[in-house]
């Protein structure tokens, strides 16, 4: 549960929702199968395949010195027809 940061919601990542296919960042160190080990245990889904990719940090200027920020893993999960995650974020009245 520790390795899944939070859901991504972007064009991209809301497009794919229609194939069955959902974004999250997740820890630099996690790996595709320990993502998978926990999507199907905690989420009770059957997952086809994982793409994974690093996604550099940005650039932070502070004064004169150039800084950046840490670099994070973006995951895309792709589930078994039939199956589905529910929102990670819930609507406020």
């Amino acid at each position: 549960m520790d390795g899944i940061k939070y859901a991504v919601f972007t064009e991209k990542s809301i497009r794919l929702l229609g194939n069955n296919q959902y974004t999250s960042n997740v820890e630099s160190g996690s790996t595709r199968t320990e993502i998978k080990h926990w999507a199907e245990l905690f989420f009770g889904v059957k997952v086809i395949a994982i793409n994974s990719h690093r996604v550099p940090g940005k650039g932070r200027r502070m004064g004169p010195i150039m800084g950046h920020t840490m670099h994070y893993k973006r995951m895309i999960i792709t589930l078994q027809p039939g199956y589905s995650i529910p929102p990670l974020i819930e609507k406020r009245t």
